[in-house]
């Protein structure tokens, strides 16, 4: 049985089955096809095609049109309609090109009219090969893809992580109301998300808002819909995100942003779980799970009369916190790794690793963006790096501390205490370009080419700028 939790990767075998019930023509197209390193089965006819089906998958399907019972036209229609996306090549008699033609119609990949070629079953077969292999490829990527979008601060080890774990756990199975408190970029709606899809009510939609994106005036009608002639521009009526999340769950992202008289109505949904579209009469019941996010402190919030505390204590049952980036001892290196070889696999570059400057710049880093600022320096670092080693250069300048590539300090240029602003500025400009190339020329082993081509730079005119910051490199070289 083939196991349908794991994804088959684009070097696993191909599993191709003949279908004919002529002996001969299967072991033909058996001794042609099995030197090519695909596994094969056999079916002498359509219900012993649906009966191996039953039990495993096959990547391309070769099937005669002209079977006793079920024909391969017929096969094809019965199969496709549980899996649309099963390649099949149909093998027509002679004349039957009208048929073919049929199968095309029905989602056939391609087909071959008796006599046919070897070489042409092999081209045949062999196109179709590419294209489940690029399809396998493109589903591997886009699994990445989601994971790096949603799912990446699943990765980790530290204690506040397993902490959020232990919670999403415990609360899913239930109805209970979930607060996610946490800065930016930390990942509120993934967690909703989580929440939604290890509960009773995953097969319901998700339905996601962020209440700081939509102006005040028009999240009334996003949350609660809107009748016909409701307000200038309401040509018909619509449903609105509750409607649309009945039996599934809502997230209210940023509610610390919400109206205190949009607040009002939802806490009237949050009591009586029904309310009235905008410009209506007619009450609505839904039944929906609510899960808040906010970067405020809604504490702080009540007590300058911008959140309502009957709705606080209503949608803060229980309380998740995620903790920032900078708190996750441990898990930045995991989180660098893990998307250095996402994106290298989707860019298809081959970057390995970090450098151990480039790396503990990153680990003493603050991440003030969190995740979602990690995710987009490790891309930037791997389109822009030319070799298989992401170094400190490649790195955003404003990651790059003073002090990180030397002993540069505001306080030691400060201590000339008669310097304009201009002048410190100068200094400052300059101790940086000094050290930074210095550190950059180390790091490509003194070869100005190779530096100037790694900082996008032009060599006269990096070798101008060492004369200008007064860098003999024979001399560095020596002391280094």
């Amino acid at each position: 049985m083939t196991d349908i939790n794991r994804q088959p990767s684009a070097a696993d075998p191909i599993r191709v089955l003949i279908v004919d019930d002529e002996k001969a023509a299967r072991y033909g197209m058996l001794k042609v096809l099995r030197p090519e390193g695909y596994q094969i089965a056999e079916a002498e006819d359509g219900l012993a095609a649906l009966r191996l089906l039953e039990k495993q998958d096959f990547d391309v399907i070769i099937t005669d049109v002209a079977m006793p019972g079920i024909s391969g036209i017929d096969l094809l229609t019965k199969v496709r309609e549980i899996r649309p996306e099963q390649l099949f090549i149909i093998i027509t008699a002679h004349g039957s090109e009208r048929l073919a033609v049929e199968a095309m119609k029905n989602g056939a990949f391609d087909y071959l009219s008796k006599p046919y070629e070897i070489d042409e079953l092999r081209l045949i077969v062999g196109n179709a090969v590419r294209q489940i292999r690029l399809q396998r490829e493109n589903e591997r990527l886009r699994n990445e893809i989601l994971m790096h979008k949603g799912f990446a601060q699943f990765i980790g080890e530290s204690r506040p992580i397993r902490q959020v774990f232990e919670m999403i756990d415990k609360i899913s199975k239930s109805n209970v109301t979930v607060l996610i408190r946490g800065e930016s970029g930390t990942g509120k709606e993934m967690v909703a998300q989580t929440i939604h899809d290890q509960s009773a009510r995953k097969a319901a939609p998700f339905i996601s808002i962020n209440c700081a994106a939509i102006p005040r005036e028009l999240i009334e009608s996003e949350l609660f819909g809107y009748e016909k002639g409701a307000f200038t521009g309401a040509s018909g009526s619509k449903q609105g995100r509750f409607e649309l999340a009945h039996k599934g769950t809502i997230f209210l992202d940023e509610i610390g942003d919400m109206s205190l008289e949009t607040q009002a109505k939802v806490l009237r949904v949050l009591q009586e779980r029904k309310f009235e579209r905008v410009g209506g009469t007619q009450s609505i019941e839904v039944d929906v799970r609510i899960i808040s996010a906010t970067h405020r402190d809604l504490l702080r919030a009540i007590r300058d009369g911008q959140f309502r505390e009957d709705l606080y204590y209503r949608i803060n049952v229980v309380e998740i916190t995620l903790p920032p980036l900078r708190e996750r001892d441990g898990d930045v290196p995991l989180l660098l790794n893990h998307f250095l070889k996402v994106f290298a696999s989707k860019h298809n570059i081959p970057v390995r690793r970090f450098a151990p400057e480039a790396m503990k710049i990153l680990v003493d880093y603050d991440w003030p963006g969190n995740i979602r600022e990690l995710i987009n320096v490790v891309e930037r670092c791997v389109v822009l790096s030319p070799s298989d080693v992401i170094t400190p250069d490649l790195l955003p300048p404003d990651m790059v501390k003073p002090g990180s590539f030397g002993n540069i300090g505001v306080q030691s240029v400060l201590n000339t205490r008669e310097l304009t602003f201009q002048e410190a500025k100068q200094r400052m400009v300059s101790a940086f370009e000094r050290e930074f190339l210095l550190e950059a020329l180390r790091l490509n082993g003194w070869n100005i080419s190779q530096t100037a081509v790694r900082l996008g730079m032009k060599r006269q005119y990096l070798q101008q700028k060492l004369r200008e910051l007064g860098i003999n490199l024979q001399e560095e070289k020596e002391q280094s």
